[in-house]
């Protein structure tokens, strides 16, 4: 192969990579929208077992850390606690997920992928997500940058992949 069909070759797979990156990144956008609706969903059904909890404390006299040290006793009540601490810790870490995303626009959503770290909220949107085709600015914008992304490590890595087998031109 010359070295100008190399070049071509090196042209098209990262076109290749560009299109892959731009089809890949302009789903984010709806899918964190859809990812930031069942959030605000868990955070919502959390709170509410938290605000029953600290009730029911409340009406015993008890802090929420007081009527948790009272579950014990039994194994079952040992159970019940740790799951209320579980429950508690949840949704102190998706509630602060909650609020900073909602802070964010779509395309900056791209730069916070440590917020989208919950499993079962990952699982459960992925379920359900289903690729379209990005007609908003955020899509189009994602779009551009997975293309430019895309084509630049499909590029960087041939490049480096090819370069053995480049020939040196020497003056």
């Amino acid at each position: 192969m010359s070295e100008r069909e190399g070049a071509s070759v090196l042209k098209m797979l990262s076109l290749a990579g560009g299109m892959a990156g731009a089809v890949g990144l302009s789903q984010f956008p709806e899918f964190s929208q859809q990812y930031l609706q069942r959030l605000a969903g868990k955070v919502d059904a959390l709170a509410q077992v938290t605000a029953d909890f600290d009730a029911s404390a409340d009406k015993a006299g008890l802090s929420r850390e007081e009527a948790l040290a009272s579950m014990a006793g039994t194994e079952f009540l040992g159970y019940r606690q740790e799951d209320m601490r579980r429950a508690f810790a949840r949704f102190t870490q998706l509630s602060s997920d909650l609020t900073l995303l909602r802070e964010t626009g779509p395309v900056e959503r791209v730069l916070l992928p440590h917020r989208f770290a919950d499993t079962e909220l990952l699982e459960a949107t992925w379920g359900d997500f289903k690729p379209a085709m990005p007609v908003t600015a955020a899509g189009v914008t994602t779009a551009g940058a997975g293309f430019v992304g895309g084509w630049l490590a499909i590029g960087a890595m041939l490049s480096l992949l090819f370069a053995p087998f480049r020939r040196r031109r020497y003056e």
